[in-house]
């Protein structure tokens, strides 16, 4: 007899804990099958951490297949669910795509950004939902600071220097505590030249900070941002979003490179297109976690609209401390459904308070009630955070000693670019790739579902498993668009896709799209380990007219002049190109050959036969510059035989293979015995 199959989709607070206490009640009387889009459980309360650079991003990144013994991960994110068939389908990270069966289904997909339709908000602002927005965060504001440092205009050090955070709940509050910090100590080490410090504001169209939570909590948290030079405005959000500046709903404008959308979440539209009740976005699930009329689909966390039986008529709110403990309930649950666990139970939890850490020993709590500040509250965040993480313990904890002794590194690797982490990305735990299309936000295609569930009037940024402690419940409708800029080059504009539309596929030769061959970052011309010029063109250096290269002797044999000829092409690629353009897409390898061996030259001295020189390649010659009926990117390339070759001139020695473009492994030797010009 074959044993019952679990498929639990999404491995956040609620997935990770239904995961592991599954795996530790069926040992082995049942197939447990984890789906996610990435290899690691998220801690998300600490991701402001990341972005401070007080953490490493491995430290909040717990490993599933190190972590859930007896439960098989497949990467992917599901993009249709057949409920009657019991089958989810899914698209793994590269394209390719899956079915798996189940007996039992746990939907615990978690949360993704709520995104207003506010104008200009889409293209110029961030999310903060995942690992490559931290990243990208932490990189973009270190890059303002340096060159707000190098700049000598006071208005634009000023507008580098202007951090705009919206949404004052769990996750914007955090963000603009810890950015303060980091940018304060970065100018303290180096002081600019203007002699201005860095501003952060946090905006939101609530009456005070962190709403939802225990007023005393509030007036903690307020407090302590505006003694560290937080501008907080309450009751002010933003208008419009630009490049340059942001417009805000009391007439204001603010020049800033950074917008920091941190207004809310919304449960992960996947939910809504398997046509069930719904609460809110949420899926309506009686107390026992699971699906009136459907015995065999459970749901968990964010996407659950689960009754508070202590608060007759609500339903708990979206929060990392109810998703947790829904996971554990959901797998008893899920066991007994099974004849293999105990008796089923109802879900019944109070909150147990809530920890704020606002950087340094400063925090915001109340366990169990009890309101704290200062450094007691600062111990009691810390310590309840390592009690929570179900990994990395350890390195977390020596993290936070190293930090608090030595200084931070304020540097920018450059790994995450800003059109790799659009807001309206469907995923923001993996980054989008180059030579993918925009809808692709994972490295795979984008699933129809949930594209048009978010192309309505609230774009997802990302999802997540659930939001960390009050950071769903106290963000959901608070705050309001902002504008976030880039570090790099506007969107829209040459570097970055056109304005991050969803479907839009991305200009040829820019990041998000396949760079063109023979250009930095594509694939090479063949048989050339870098760019290639037009075949059987001369270089810059050279005549039009087959004639030598300056400094070369007119007697120098024809192949010997294609072949430098072909060394100085190589040698013509420009060394800012690795910055403009993204590298070549992975998983194409580079084409490479063996060089042929070098001709000897002759001793025979001719002189050159004019040549007929062929049409040039389209791939190595800008669009606008191709001749008429030169063949358009894309097309079949013609046979090499159709081509008109060149005169090769005399004929080489025997037992040698006739000279070409290539050029062989080192120097190409001239009749006298010197090395030829260009040699590489």
């Amino acid at each position: 007899m074959s044993r019952p199959r679990i498929v639990i989709v999404g491995a956040g607070f609620a997935g990770y804990r239904t995961a592991r206490t599954l795996s530790r009640l069926t040992r082995h009387q049942a197939d447990i099958t984890l789906l996610n889009p990435t290899d690691y459980f998220l801690y998300l309360p600490l991701l402001p951490q990341v972005a401070a650079g007080i953490l490493e991003p491995r430290r909040v990144s717990v490993s599933l297949s190190g972590t859930l013994p007896r439960v098989r991960l497949v990467l992917g994110e599901a993009d249709g669910i057949d409920l009657d068939g019991r089958t989810v389908h899914y698209t793994d990270p590269e394209g390719g795509e899956g079915t798996l069966r189940y007996d039992r289904l746990v939907l615990a997909a978690g949360s993704v950004n709520k995104l207003l339709p506010i104008p200009g908000v889409a293209e110029h602002a961030h999310g903060f939902r995942g690992l490559p927005e931290a990243l990208y965060l932490r990189d973009h504001v270190t890059r303002q600071v340096e060159l707000a440092a190098a700049a000598g205009d006071r208005a634009e050090c000023a507008a580098r220097c202007t951090f705009v955070v919206v949404g004052a709940g769990y996750t914007g509050t955090e963000v603009a505590a810890h950015g303060q910090m980091y940018t304060d100590a970065q100018v303290r080490r180096h002081p600019m030249r203007t002699g201005m410090r860095p501003r952060w504001m946090l905006l939101d169209v609530a009456e005070r900070v962190l709403p939802e939570m225990d007023e005393r909590l509030s007036r903690t948290a307020e407090r302590v941002l505006r003694q560290r030079g937080v501008d907080v405005r309450m009751g002010i959000s933003v208008k419009e979003a630009t490049h340059d500046g942001v417009l805000l709903t009391d007439g204001t404008t603010v020049d800033t490179r950074t917008l920091v959308w941190c207004v809310g979440v919304r449960p992960d539209p996947l939910v809504e297109s398997l046509g069930l009740p719904m609460e809110r976005g949420r899926l309506l699930v009686d107390p026992h976690l699971q699906v009136p009329g459907r015995p065999e689909l459970f749901a968990c966390g964010d996407v659950a609209a689960v009754p508070d039986l202590n608060r007759p008529g609500q339903y708990t709110p979206m929060t990392a401390q109810h998703a947790w403990r829904h996971g554990k309930v959901c797998a008893q649950n899920v066991a007994a459904s099974l004849g293999i666990g105990g008796e089923r139970r109802a879900y019944r939890h109070r909150d147990m308070g809530f920890v704020v850490d606002l950087g340094g020993a400063k925090a915001a709590a109340n366990p169990l009630g009890v309101p704290m500040s200062g450094p007691a509250a600062g111990a009691v965040t810390r310590g309840y955070h390592l009690a929570a993480m179900p990994g990395n313990r350890v390195r977390v904890a020596a993290d936070w000693l190293l930090d608090a002794v030595l200084p931070r590194q304020a540097v920018q690797l450059g790994l995450v670019r800003s059109w790799s982490v659009p807001l309206e990305s469907a995923s923001p735990e993996v980054a989008r790739v180059p030579g993918r299309p925009d809808g692709d936000a994972a490295g795979g295609p984008a699933d129809g579902a949930r594209a048009g569930a978010r192309a309505g009037g609230e774009s997802a940024a990302g999802r997540s498993g659930a939001g960390p402690e009050a950071e769903a419940g106290a963000e959901v409708g608070a705050g309001a668009g902002e504008h976030r800029p880039g570090g790099g080059p506007a969107r829209g504009r040459q570097g970055e896709p056109a304005a991050n539309q969803p479907g839009r596929e991305p200009a040829k030769n820019q990041p998000g799209g396949e760079p063109a061959k023979g250009q930095p970052g594509g694939e090479p011309a063949k048989n050339q380990p870098g760019p290639e010029p037009a075949r059987n063109q001369p270089p810059k250096n050279q005549s039009a007219k087959n004639q030598p290269p300056k400094n070369q002797p007119a007697e120098k044999q024809p192949g010997e002049a294609q072949a430098a000829a072909a060394g100085a092409g190589r040698q013509r690629r420009p060394a800012e190109a690795a910055e403009s353009r993204p590298d070549r897409a992975p998983g194409k390898p580079r084409k490479t050959s063996e060089p042929p061996r070098a001709t000897k030259p002759s001793t025979k001295p001719s002189t050159p036969k004019p040549s007929t020189t062929p049409k040039p390649k389209p791939s190595a010659m800008p669009k606008s510059s191709r001749p008429p009926g030169a063949r358009a990117p894309g097309a079949p390339a013609p046979s090499r035989s159709a081509r008109p070759p060149a005169d090769p001139g005399p004929e080489p020695p025997a037992n040698q293979p006739p000279p070409g473009p290539d050029i062989a492994p080192g120097p190409v030797k001239r009749t006298d015995g010197r090395a030829a010009e260009g040699d590489s």
